[in-house]
């Protein structure tokens, strides 16, 4: 009975800790747009720190995964969109555009779904905001082959950028999946990545 009792009393907030919370967001309501901008852009900076070089520290890679946030993979889709509509034949700029968002999107959401029935301790949108992070250097990638459309180097860029790209993430979602089923969910993922690079090595 009395384990009960703490367990209810551990789920019930007292009007201390909700004076708290509200003070705490009156407060983030009342400052200046700026440095609510400023603060999702450091957000994303750390992220993206982390995706860069995801194995110096496991539980700074944690603890950025649970903290999921989707204005990075918007920002990121977004670019990569943009960057590979401009170098699209005249008249599919729009359909290409259109085509990066749905394969990210989808294919985000497939994987995810492909991890989850495999019993990975992951929910939807950190598996999201993982997949959008890891993209980060195929948009590096995308911007170097818009700048120089030599055959040999988009061949080489692109294949870095994937293995980069897919390596990332496979640091953050094998540590969410059983060892035995490891292949399983990194294979989509590969997949995933693989047909966004083939999309930034034909553009142009």
């Amino acid at each position: 009975m009395a384990d009960s009792n703490n367990a209810f009393s551990g789920q019930m907030d007292d009007g201390s800790s909700r004076g708290e919370t509200l003070g705490s967001s009156v407060g983030s309501l009342d400052e200046p747009v700026s440095e609510t901008i400023m603060r999702d852009l450091r957000k994303i900076y750390v992220k993206l720190r982390v995706v860069l070089r995801p194995q110096t520290n496991q539980d700074e890679t944690l603890r950025e995964l649970r903290q999921w946030d989707l204005w990075g993979p918007l920002l990121l889709c977004l670019l990569l969109s943009i960057v590979l509509s401009f170098g699209a034949p005249k008249g599919q700029e729009m359909l290409l555009f259109a085509s990066v968002f749905f394969i990210f999107w989808v294919g985000s959401a497939v994987v995810t779904f492909n991890a989850q029935l495999l019993g990975g301790k992951i929910s939807f949108f950190q598996s999201v905001c993982v997949l959008g992070y890891c993209m980060f250097p195929l948009n590096i990638g995308s911007i170097l082959c818009f700048f120089w459309h030599n055959w040999i180097w988009r061949v080489i860029v692109t294949a870095t950028c994937l293995f980069w790209a897919t390596r990332a993430s496979i640091v953050f979602i094998a540590q969410m999946i059983d060892e035995k089923r490891k292949t399983l969910a990194v294979y989509p993922v590969i997949l995933f990545y693989l047909v966004i690079s083939w999309m930034i090595l034909i553009s142009g």
